[in-house]
């Protein structure tokens, strides 16, 4: 085992020999030594790796010799190195931290290296394994903090190591700024704290979350394996039908696009991180993309659904979907951050997908709709749907049916009988369509949220009464292949 001796030795040639000799002799090995003659004159700190009963007669001996001055059974070193950047007083805030919780500091080094950043390496000495807690965690918030050694079987402290080696991680996995990192702490302290209580092991958790970033990552630029398709209505009557394109990316939700003349239409639009690989496939399918009119339609308000809105020059929306937009606006938790085991994930699907709340200016909620001028409410279960309104775009009618929040508020279906095609969203996704990837994708969110619908009874019978009453539709589901019609 390690202990660390804080000595009191005398100003003379030989002092800290004669300590060693004591040690070596003892069975010890002196694996540490810090002393700062400018900072103090006598005190020497000494971490020595020895038996339990070899550190009780080293301790005895040292004592014999007044070496001791404190009794140090309890106190460990905490290694840690501080990023920061290689500017005139970036350093004094963290002593300002360590003088706030009293810490003593045994070890500090510092070097210029030719970046704009400069490593402070520094070791804590620990006496109070909760101030200790406190203290990284605050660090934290400032700079990046990384934990080079430590030998300590607190769990208090071995959380918030472990959380801050966590973020650290994410840090450089996502690219992530100061901000973006504390928020990852924070959530992933919450995590810890819901996952404890639920008896689950933060371990596989936090595997999970790393998978998910990494996977996000991973799949960015020219590993962005989108699978795209088109589907022909059948319309005898129409001179000119529409072309609808599925655009099916390896994670987010499927985006639908329509093109009339020089506008198109889009349903959803996956996660904000594909921007620019979305963008760059949609150009190559519309030569004129740029400079065409966009709409979309929004089947409910997810992060990996909404990914190109601000991009749209108008969205339409239920009015519960705009409200959850208008929550963010206002600093608020959105309708499922306010579900405690859903909230971590949405802050993590946040940061990892680059979310940008949707300009409300742009968004336009569907409330114009009377219930006896649709044929479809007329089928569906009125304890799972309400008619919202109409949306008349390219010659067609697209009806808003908006559920009762089964799997999230705001969530509905877009239906259009002439084409005879109903946008489901998460109300009903085609697992059996999902490629290889999506499937090990989808794995992740189920079990970070304990479950992706709100309400799952709810969620099963919004589901079953969509594939009942749209059995001779096409299917284009949140997630996985079109289901045709029968």
């Amino acid at each position: 085992m390690k202990k660390t001796y804080i000595t009191r030795m005398p100003d003379k040639a030989g002092a800290f020999l004669k300590a060693s000799k004591i040690i070596s002799k003892l069975g010890g090995n002196i694996v540490r030594v810090n002393y700062n003659k400018a900072l103090d004159l006598h005190t020497l700190f000494v971490e020595v790796s020895a038996s339990t009963a070899a550190h009780k007669k080293i301790q005895k001996e040292l004592e014999k010799c007044n070496y001791l001055f404190d009794e140090t059974e309890n106190q460990k070193i905490i290694m840690i190195v501080l990023k920061l950047e290689d500017n005139p007083g970036t350093v004094t805030p963290i002593l300002e931290i360590l003088k706030k919780y009293k810490v003593n500091i045994s070890y500090i080094s510092s070097q210029e290296n030719g970046t704009e950043y400069q490593y402070f390496k520094m070791g804590l000495l620990i006496e109070n394994t909760k101030e200790i807690k406190n203290l990284i965690e605050e660090i934290s918030k400032s700079c990046e903090i990384s934990i080079l050694d430590y030998e300590v079987t607190d769990r208090l402290l071995d959380g918030t190591v472990f959380y801050v080696s966590f973020a650290n991680e994410m840090r450089k996995i996502l690219n992530l700024n100061q901000n973006q990192t504390n928020e990852v702490l924070v959530t992933a302290n919450t995590l810890m704290q819901l996952l404890d209580e639920q008896k689950k092991s933060p371990q596989k958790t936090f595997d999970y979350i790393r998978r998910f970033a990494k996977f996000v990552v991973d799949k960015k630029g020219e590993n962005f394996k989108c699978n795209i398709s088109s589907y022909d209505f059948d319309l005898p009557s129409a001179e000119n039908p529409p072309k609808m394109y599925v655009l099916e990316p390896p994670c987010g939700s499927n985006t639908y696009v329509f093109q009339f003349d020089d506008e198109l239409l889009f349903v959803d639009s996956g996660f904000s991180c594909y921007k620019s690989e979305m963008e760059k496939i949609l150009g190559e399918i519309f030569p004129k993309y740029q400079t065409m009119k966009k709409t979309g339609f929004i089947t409910h308000a997810d992060v990996d659904h909404v990914g190109l809105l601000n991009t749209f020059h108008k969205n339409y929306m239920t009015k519960n979907c705009y409200e959850n937009f208008a929550l963010e606006k206002q600093g608020k938790k959105n309708f499922r951050e306010q579900i405690g085991n859903h909230q971590p994930y949405c802050a993590l699907s946040k940061v990892i997908a680059n979310y940008e709340i949707p300009d409300l200016e742009k968004c336009f909620p569907v409330e114009n709709g009377e219930t006896e001028n649709s044929t479809i409410f007329a089928k569906l279960n009125k304890k799972l749907f309400d008619f919202r309104g109409t949306v008349f775009l390219g010659n067609y009618d697209f009806q808003f049916f908006e559920g009762k929040g089964g799997h999230v508020k705001g969530e509905c279906l877009i239906v259009c009988e002439v084409l005879k095609i109903v946008f489901t969203g998460d109300i009903y996704v085609n697992i059996k369509g999902f490629s290889p990837e999506q499937k090990e994708f989808n794995i992740l969110a189920p079990f970070l949220m304990t479950g992706v619908d709100v309400d799952s009874k709810i969620a099963k019978e919004a589901r079953e009464n969509v594939l009942e009453v749209f059995n001779d539709y096409t299917i284009c589901p949140g997630h996985g292949s079109l289901v045709e019609k029968n």
